[in-house]
């Protein structure tokens, strides 16, 4: 059982209320602690008494931030009073004096809600700082290795990109979590992802496989993904960036993006137990007739994201489009003519306005159809100053050559 929902897709609306849910008796018993169905607010309030016990007062001080913090102080005490009298009902807690302390029950429920040993609950800091946030990211809270990384800056936001976008390397067979990417290859792998999106997602590009771009075009293409796609000048601060888009932090400091994370993840644990689940239809009544599915923008995007057009050209229909613009803007003679690749942008910008593409992300399309053979890019073997305007906006860093032209093949 989850203790805290994945938080990896697109936020869900924020959550009603929440109240606790009733728990049958024989769901409380011993073997059964870690199968325990509470409510949200009730569950957590299991795993933050077992993390050392805590006071009423505590508990609003540590909870009420990461759960309902636009909530009145009175009422979600109130909320939390009658989450503690449930758990206490069920022997999961018990209150000596003013302290709420965890029963051996209680103990064993929070132990197997987050997927650690119960030794693993001596803190309420390392709890809320480790083990809730990889259960937050959907990665196991009981991996030494995911518990180190999330106490590191630089590597808490590269998990949230990596789970973000679903990337990520595999590990050994038989090794448990996820292996961290390093930020050129994280950088990379975005590049990758925004050029399948520049395509409407109708291409699986190889850009990422160990050649391609360079770091600072492969950059500027991952940016597309941003909500303010810019230069951001660095890896780091690309995925810093877009770390703290994902989970709606005001900027990208670790205790930001862990608190945003688990007040996101903690709404979507309430919203999928507060939608009723869909009964079904009986054999002898019709089926309501079939809603259509509403359209999800860029689904392995980030919260937030501008909606990706849905007139995006597939690979023939781009080279198409490329050859066409080439031909009206190629210089030279023939069997040697060739356009540059800043005035075949100025013709599928005007003509193709739908497309709503980037320059970067029309380089990056240029570059993956000729590395397919589509069409033919070409460089410059001598600059002349009179253009030096033209070849510096056309350039492409690719591998180790500068490409400035389309070559426009005869018929």
């Amino acid at each position: 059982m989850a203790i805290i929902a994945s938080a990896n897709g697109p936020a869900p609306p924020s959550p009603s209320p929440v109240s606790p849910s009733p728990v049958s008796p024989s769901s409380a018993a011993p073997g059964n602690a870690g199968h325990l169905k509470l409510a949200p607010l009730a569950d957590l309030i299991a795993v933050r008494v077992a993390a050392g016990g805590a006071t009423r007062a505590e508990l609003v001080r540590d909870l009420r931030p990461i759960t309902h913090p636009d909530l009145a102080p009175a009422l979600w005490r109130a909320r939390a009073d009658a989450a503690v009298a449930e758990l206490i009902a069920l022997g999961l807690v018990v209150e000596v004096r003013t302290r709420l302390k965890a029963t051996e029950l209680g103990l064993g429920h929070a132990a197997a809600a987050l997927g650690v040993e119960p030794d693993g609950l001596s803190t309420w800091a390392d709890v809320r700082g480790a083990a809730l946030v990889a259960r937050a990211l959907g990665l196991p809270a009981g991996d030494r290795g995911v518990i180190k990384a999330l106490a590191n800056p630089d590597s808490l936001r590269i998990l949230i990109v990596q789970c973000a976008f679903g990337l990520g390397e595999a590990k050994a067979q038989g090794e448990a979590g996820q292996r961290i990417m390093s930020l050129s290859k994280l950088r990379a792998a975005l590049a990758v992802r925004a050029l399948e999106r520049a395509f409407g997602n109708q291409i699986k590009s190889g850009l990422g496989s160990g050649s391609g771009l360079g770091p600072k075009p492969s950059r500027l293409l991952a940016a597309q993904l941003s909500k303010t796609p810019r230069d951001y000048g660095s890896d780091g601060r690309l995925i810093a960036a877009l770390a703290a888009e994902h989970v709606g932090a005001a900027n990208a400091e670790t205790e930001t993006l862990k608190i945003a994370l688990l007040k996101r993840a903690f709404k979507e644990r309430c919203e999928a137990q507060t939608t009723p689940k869909p009964v079904a239809a009986k054999t002898h009544t019709a089926s309501p007739a079939p809603v259509p599915p509403k359209a999800v923008a860029n689904d392995r995007g980030v919260a937030g994201q501008r909606p990706l057009p849905s007139a995006r050209p597939d690979l023939p229909g781009f080279i198409k489009a490329v050859q066409a613009a080439a031909n009206l803007r190629a210089e030279g003679w023939p069997g040697n003519r060739k356009a540059f690749i800043s005035h075949v942008w100025q013709e599928i910008k005007a003509a193709h306005p739908a497309w709503a593409l980037s320059e970067i992300e029309f380089k990056g399309m240029l570059a993956e159809a000729h590395r397919l053979g589509g069409l033919i890019l070409a460089n410059a073997d001598l600059k002349d100053k009179k253009h030096i305007q033209e070849f510096e906006n056309s350039a492409i860093q690719y591998k180790n050559t500068v490409w400035h032209f389309v070559r426009v093949e005869e018929p």
